[in-house]
């Protein structure tokens, strides 16, 4: 269902919201298709989205917040931190470098083992004497759902290009149990099968994603909206709850009934 929401509340960050970012990583297919995204399934032991599939991601550390002071070339320190969390998570996730271009393919396993461990990405980035891109992170949204979750995330979304590796991606097994390529369209249909669970925020993102095919179109696309905070809230239909975004900010649905979304 795509029917205009009405006017949304007024932009307020729920209480306690914890800071947080995720990397939409796009890469071109073998068959010449949409670009394929990277998509990990989280745990079912975790707290908050148990066993769905999600972009990867995680909460914005302390630390973070330094990198982007030393190499946010200028970006706001909000912003800059969640592009570090989103590269740093990346890389401890899946073992995929992005944002990172003088991290030798070889270097990566020792330098994600060296994170997972506690060692603190400024400390290892000062060793190395690297700089990192983060301005080739595209942001394109901010969600901070309030579903009384057992936490609440305040989280930023940013859109790269794959880089190239050879080296096979592997999931960090404490938050993950699966991780794989797939293009938006062909995670939407899974999650309509059945064959896999995804969350309100990441099915309106995927329906975002799917309308434009590679990353370069995507770029152009999220370019022509704001980057606003996006708090989910419920309208009554004719005696239906529907939970609802903004209709401004690109997405081609902009409510879904409260059913499905449970269901989801």
């Amino acid at each position: 269902m795509s029917d205009t929401p009405t006017t949304p509340p007024a932009e307020i960050l729920p209480d306690g919201a914890i800071p947080a970012a995720t990397l939409v990583i796009m890469r071109p297919a073998d068959d010449g298709g949409a670009d394929e995204i990277l998509m990990v399934k989280r745990s079912v032991t975790m707290a908050f989205a148990a066993g769905a599939v999600v972009f990867p991601g995680g909460r914005v550390d302390p630390d973070d917040y330094r990198v982007a002071r030393l190499y946010g070339l200028g970006i706001d320190e909000a912003d800059g931190a969640a592009r570090v969390a989103a590269l740093r998570e990346t890389l401890e996730e899946t073992g995929l470098a992005v944002g990172w271009p003088a991290l030798a393919e070889s270097d990566v396993a020792e330098v994600r083992q060296a994170l997972l461990a506690g060692t603190l990405l400024s400390d290892i980035l000062a060793a190395r004497g690297d700089r990192i891109a983060l301005e080739s992170f595209v942001p394109f949204a901010r969600w901070c759902p309030n579903f009384k979750e057992a936490r609440t995330f305040d989280t930023r979304f940013y859109a790269v290009a794959a880089p190239s590796h050879s080296h096979e991606l592997t999931v960090e097994e404490a938050e993950h149990s699966h991780i794989f390529w797939a293009s938006a369209k062909a995670t939407l249909a899974m999650a309509d099968r059945g064959d896999v669970s995804v969350i309100f925020p990441t099915r309106r993102n995927l329906e975002r994603l799917a309308q434009s095919t590679d990353f370069a179109g995507f770029s152009q696309h999220s370019g022509q909206f704001p980057v606003e905070l996006i708090t989910p809230w419920v309208e009554e239909r004719e005696g239906q709850a529907y939970l609802c975004i903004p209709g401004h900010l690109g997405y081609p649905v902009t409510s879904e009934s409260f059913e499905r979304v449970r269901r989801g």
